[in-house]
């Protein structure tokens, strides 16, 4: 393992060995701790024996510290037009130039073990939850057939998560974590949250699901999201998170602030002539720096600096809020920044009505 990191922690996601648009001498800087890239990607591309032969991908991404890798399974869900499942493993075309692909549980832990990673994910579907109960179980018998394989196929001692799946329904979730956590996992994932179900949903699910993962396993939930929704599933016992929305908010104007507003989008006109920083309570280089006109004019003009310094800004904010929770933990005030945050999201749902 690439050095410790701790939790509650959100990771930078750096889908193909790039947080796009910020260096990761700049990562460091701004706290992160454990970066996240994507097996299906850099398998397409630039390949992970490429990746091998440059010394892994920490020294290929120049970063000093972990780095846990997707296993493509969200991927092949997305690709669910152009890809064959079955027992063994996906058959798909590749989004590049359509040359034909075979994923099986097994080489997807070959590609992470060669990419050097700390933390490999196994192969998972991750069905659509509108489905039926029993595809939804033939999905999760697959998911924990292939948890196995994966497990099996491990030989470098690299740390391998499982995860959950099970949709909407509390029996096969609960399924899961059982089977999950009688196998030798390093950590439990939640799975199939943040793909169309609604806040309300997901949380419910969080509500009940946290109990039923082995309680001496890391829990990290994919993908997943807002800083309402972080903080409200660190309460649910939740350590690991990741998603791509600080950076992709960041190249849409969107920015994450405090007060009254949880975000506010900087390409808006009413902010043209605004002298204070983006949000006047961040210590980012962005906050620190530039004023609210300036991120405008940059976003009005089309110049790439503009969503970069957003995407600083957002990292930051994210970063930060998980300090913040992680201090509050320590001094037994989590409760406290739980409230505040989730009254300040859904006051301003209201106010927006």
């Amino acid at each position: 393992m690439h050095g410790e990191f701790q939790t509650p922690y959100f990771m930078p996601v750096g889908t193909k060995a790039s947080v796009k648009g910020i260096d990761t001498e700049r990562l460091a800087k701004m706290g992160a701790q454990t970066l996240l890239v994507n097996t299906y990607h850099l398998w397409l591309r630039p390949g992970h024996e490429l990746i091998e032969r440059f010394g892994g991908i920490h020294k290929f991404m120049d970063w000093d510290g972990p780095v846990l890798s997707d296993s493509g399974g969200f991927q092949v869900y997305s690709l669910q037009k152009i890809r064959k499942m079955n027992s063994e493993g996906v058959k798909f075309k590749s989004h590049l130039d359509g040359v034909e692909k075979f994923l099986t549980p097994e080489l997807s832990i070959q590609i992470q073990e060669a990419l050097g990673v700390d933390i490999a994910m196994v192969l998972d579907e991750c069905p659509d939850a509108t489905q039926s109960w029993q595809k939804i179980s033939d999905s999760l018998d697959l998911t924990l057939d292939w948890a196995k394989r994966s497990l099996g196929a491990r030989k470098k001692g690299t740390a391998v998560f499982g995860i959950t799946q099970g949709a909407l329904y509390e029996d096969l979730r609960k399924k899961a974590a059982e089977e999950l956590g009688a196998m030798d996992f390093d950590g439990i994932a939640i799975g199939g949250l943040s793909v169309g179900e609604t806040r309300d949903q997901m949380y419910e699910v969080l509500n009940y699901h946290v109990d039923h993962l082995p309680k001496d396993k890391i829990h990290y939930l994919m993908g997943v999201g807002t800083p309402e929704d972080i903080v409200t599933a660190v309460s649910e016992g939740i350590d690991i998170f990741d998603c791509v929305m600080p950076t992709r908010s960041g190249r849409f104007g969107r920015a994450f602030i405090s007060g009254a507003e949880p975000y506010i989008n900087i390409k808006n006109a009413k902010f043209a002539e605004s002298d204070i920083a983006l949000d006047p309570e961040c210590d980012c280089m962005t906050c620190k720096k530039y004023s609210r006109a300036y991120l405008n004019h940059l976003f009005k003009v089309r110049e790439m600096l503009g969503p970069v310094l957003l995407s600083v800004h957002n990292l930051r904010f994210y970063l930060s809020l998980m300090e913040r929770i992680r201090a509050s933990i320590e001094v037994g005030e989590f409760a406290s920044l739980y409230q505040k945050e989730t009254k300040r999201w859904q006051d301003y749902r209201k106010n927006k009505k």
